[in-house]
């Protein structure tokens, strides 16, 4: 996790804004910002997203319509929202959170062009209907 800078502000209030799937944070600055939940889910500051070093960064694909179902508090210095799609484990420091808000537009164009490149959609894939198999026999005229 990155380290807190005690320079950079500290939000006051942080709210879930569930029919807009935007998070709103105001800071100690006087700064408010807003975060699609898709925009959280995308850039998580975990391993599974950013990998373990450089270059290790996983694509996240077909998140458009991810919910975070509520978020909880760590220490008096980050939060973990917990996502629709299971994912929980991404800490967002203030810092972390701070700079997500002031890179918003560059960091999501940026997104943008690497799901274009990779062929890749913020659409959820559709899951496949799957087969319907017979219910297996038993009693006595079980085979």
């Amino acid at each position: 996790m990155a380290g807190l800078r005690p320079e950079l502000p500290t939000p006051v209030e942080i709210r879930l804004r569930q029919k807009s799937r935007r998070l709103e944070i105001d800071f100690d600055n006087g700064e408010r910002f807003e975060l699609s939940y898709e925009f959280l889910r995308v850039f998580s500051p975990s391993a599974e997203v950013r990998g373990h070093g450089i270059g290790q960064e996983k694509l996240q694909i077909g998140k458009r319509d991810v919910d975070i179902s509520r978020i909880e508090p760590v220490g008096n210095y980050a939060i973990r929202p917990v996502f629709s799609d299971g994912h929980e484990s991404g800490l967002y420091s203030w810092d972390i959170l701070y700079n997500l808000c002031l890179h918003r537009d560059e960091l999501w164009q940026t997104y943008l062009n690497r799901l274009a490149a990779a062929g890749a959609s913020r659409e959820p894939a559709e899951c496949p209907e799957l087969p319907v198999r017979p219910a297996p026999k038993c009693g006595r005229n079980a085979a």
